[in-house]
């Protein structure tokens, strides 16, 4: 061990604390029994001891402090406690630094006194939005295609209808119509098509009566011949509205899932299209948990909102909400209660969600049965139970919940693990075995001339 002297500077949110290396090959080589130590209080003080401890005066001190810190200066308070501290003779002293901008700050404070960095990575901005940035991108691309779909929908039934008009009255689904259409084609054809039947009945969801009638009404039909090459490209276009429906589809599938991982309380409450607009016209998780109940009832109605607020009429009662199907059942003349305590509900859920570690669906769950029991009220008059009564019997489940959900997190980790480290192995196999096979260089034979 080397005679000169190494302390490391930890910085903390109560104060600076100046740590001696005791040892410092186990300090800086050993990192896994390091780590292991850190759980161990009377290993730990083994390797290092505290040196000195400067806690700060108040909060506005230790927020100055952080701040400096984070943009990589040198505070006042920093270099006196490091003045003091440290011993006189700074030129056969190591310090360690976490930060290298904080380290140049302090060689200029401190020209004598040998500074290290390294092995530390300079902190990450953390996405404290999660996953809700994938949410907004997907709830934008639904609206989108949804309003596609919808014109392509009827681009087909308009340009189908001139060869088979009736079909549009037995197949008002749009996803069935195209299927229908790419099925049966040309309805002077039908006959050839041995299957024709089976298939029509499958896309009908197995409605025999349904599958007589469209094959009745295209053998009666009263459209218009049409080229084969005017059928070829009415196919492909129905072909393409369909996968564009199935994938519409898949897409609502992901959402809920990034739902369910993002904000589980605000999907299980309004459902996670609603939730979703929500969190999309907010910005982030983040902005919608620190809007207050009013403003989230109006989300969505900023129009109207500034509309009437600029002619003196009566405000919205909500926005995005409206398309919750609370507000539906609720009666015209207690829509706005309904609005208003469910809001108030959406923002809770919202808080739970992004500020727990491990959130889970069961706040939202309570918070629903909550607006259900509101609902009741307002029609037969029947009292709902306490908010605080509901909200302990939530926290008591959640807990259940939240320790179900660790322990199905900590196994997938490990499996995920295993699996990673026999695909490390196999691979190391599968290199020695190409090893093995290859052919071995041939030495060369030295020329007998070459001893002379």
């Amino acid at each position: 061990m080397s005679e000169v002297p190494h302390f490391v500077l930890y910085e903390h949110a109560a104060g600076y604390a100046l740590m001696k290396v005791k040892e410092f090959e186990d300090a800086g080589l050993i990192v896994q029994e390091v780590d292991a130590a850190h759980a161990d209080g009377y290993k730990f003080s083994q390797i290092v001891e505290l040196a000195s401890f400067d806690p700060f005066k108040n909060t506005e001190a230790a927020l100055e402090n952080c701040n400096s810190i984070s943009e990589g200066l040198a505070h006042p308070d920093l270099t006196s406690f490091l003045q003091k501290s440290l011993p006189k003779k700074k030129k056969h002293v190591v310090l360690g630094i976490n930060d290298s901008k904080l380290a140049g700050s302090l060689t200029e404070a401190f020209p004598d006194l040998k500074l290290v960095f390294g092995g530390v990575i300079t902190e990450v901005k953390f996405d404290v939005h999660r996953v809700d940035n994938m949410v907004i991108q997907s709830i934008a691309l639904l609206d989108q295609l949804d309003k596609d779909i919808n014109l392509f929908g009827m681009r087909i039934r308009e340009w189908y209808s001139y060869h088979y008009p009736e079909l549009f009255r037995l197949a008002p689904d749009q996803y069935k119509y195209a299927r229908l259409a790419v099925a049966i084609l040309d309805r002077n054809k039908m006959a050839e098509n041995e299957n024709l039947e089976n298939e029509i009945l499958e896309i009908l969801d197995n409605d025999a009566e349904k599958t007589a009638q469209v094959i009745e009404a295209a053998r009666t039909s009263m459209g218009m011949d049409i080229s084969d090459l005017d059928l070829e490209n009415i196919k492909r276009f129905a072909a393409r509205v369909s996968s564009l429906m199935e994938y519409r589809q898949q897409l609502h599938e992901y959402i809920k899932d990034r739902m369910d991982h993002c904000a589980p309380s605000l999907s299980a409450l309004i459902g996670e299209q609603v939730g979703a607009r929500l969190i999309s016209h907010a910005g982030s998780l983040t902005n919608l948990a620190k809007y207050p109940a009013s403003t989230v009832q109006i989300l969505g109605a900023e129009k109207a909102l500034f509309r009437a607020l600029k002619t003196r009429s009566n405000t919205p009662k909500y926005g995005l909400l409206f398309h919750s199907s609370f507000i539906g059942k609720a009666g015209t003349k207690n829509k706005g209660r309904v609005s208003r305590y469910l809001a108030n509900k959406c923002s809770i859920a919202a808080r739970v969600d992004c500020f727990s570690e491990t959130p889970v669906a069961t706040y939202g769950e309570f918070l629903r049965q909550q607006v259900e029991d509101r609902l009741e009220y307002f029609t037969s008059g029947a009292v709902p139970k306490k908010n605080i009564d509901v909200m302990k019997e939530a926290e008591e489940a959640a807990v259940e919940v939240k320790e179900k959900v660790i322990k199905k997190k900590k196994k997938a980790a490990k499996k995920a693990k295993r699996l990673a480290e026999e695909a490390a192995i196999g691979a190391t196999e599968a290199e020695a075995e190409v090893n093995e096979d290859a052919p071995k260089p041939k030495k060369k034979k030295k020329s007998k001339g070459g001893d002379e």
